[in-house]
């Protein structure tokens, strides 16, 4: 085997390599009529739990245990949660970091990055402008990029979430997660490989797996919306792009539907997240995915940096 192809066995492998680093994030069962849904169990993987806040923390630890670290250390662009997860994982691998954030990250993973002691720099108005100052950072220093999403460890470290949560919760008809970059639901697909649906859930105004299973290839598409800062990286990976049109499916909430989803999940479980956290709640929850009745749902809420509430922010 590969030692960076894309399989069960790679992310099993990797699953014990990073397992040492990372909390088990807990699961809780909630009734679909709970949210006026005729689904079975609907079980919410709360990955927000995680060190760092997300599920990111995976990918980066499967990048500092996995790769040769140089002196001049790891840098890694980010709308946010995926640079506070590099900066942890750099904190604990006692490695220096340079972090890349544009200006729509939020105050509070801002403040989260900098408290894991990484070098932060901020500038540009999106994902990619922060990912281009990266690189040439990267040309200058020579530093170990650790991408959010477009790179093999990256994928496989966030493949671990998707067997935590198979062994916790058995046998499930459906995933949903949200999708920014990708890296998750290409590491999903890549454990289940068909053996589940997959649902990958996109803010509308930030489509971009939409927008490339559409086009047939990644293509750039819009970057807005309240979950700018996680879910609008303005394409999807090309590695994650091939899992995710032969074993994933996508559903598209409005902003409205991610703020309502918000509030419910404060409601019901009374933990508060962040907008990308929400997403793959609001497609269930709006209705712009229908589960077939008893149907048995996963969700994955991952993304606790926000300090927000006021859930129409």
């Amino acid at each position: 085997m590969e030692p960076l192809a894309l399989t069960r066995a790679a992310i099993a492998e990797t699953r014990t390599r990073i397992s040492p680093f990372l909390r088990q994030t807990p699961t809780v069962e909630i009734d679909g009529a709970d949210i006026g849904v005729d689904a079975g169990r609907i079980v919410v993987k709360l990955e927000l739990m995680q060190h760092s806040g997300s599920f990111k923390v995976r990918g980066a630890f499967a990048h500092l245990t996995g790769r040769e670290v140089p002196a001049a250390g790891v840098v890694a662009a980010s709308g946010g949660n995926h640079g506070a997860a590099v900066a942890y994982a750099a904190m604990r691998r006692g490695v220096p970091a340079r972090i890349f954030v544009p200006t729509v990250s939020s105050p509070a993973k801002i403040a989260r990055i900098r408290d894991y002691g990484a070098e932060l720099v901020v500038g540009g108005d999106f994902y990619a402008d922060a990912l281009a100052a990266s690189h040439e950072w990267i040309a200058q220093s020579g530093a170990v990029e650790v991408h959010a999403f477009d790179h093999p460890m990256t994928i496989l470290g966030q493949g671990t979430l998707a067997a935590e949560f198979e062994e916790q919760a058995g046998e499930l008809d459906t995933v949903m997660m949200a999708v920014g970059g990708g890296g998750l639901l290409g590491g999903a697909a890549a454990w289940h490989r068909g053996g589940t649906r997959l649902v990958g859930v996109e803010p509308v105004d930030a489509p971009t797996l939409d927008r490339a299973l559409a086009a047939g290839e990644p293509v750039d598409a819009p970057a807005g919306g309240i979950a700018a800062d996680s879910l609008a990286p303005r394409r999807v990976g090309e590695l994650m792009f091939p899992l995710a049109r032969d074993f994933a499916q996508v559903a598209l909430v409005d902003d409205a539907a991610i703020a309502k989803a918000r509030e419910t999940i404060w409601n019901l479980l009374r933990v508060v997240v962040e907008p990308g956290a929400a997403a793959a709640f609001a497609a269930l929850e709006s209705g712009a995915y229908r589960p077939a009745a008893g149907e048995r749902v996963g969700i994955v809420v991952s993304g606790g940096n926000s300090t927000a509430v006021d859930f129409t922010r």
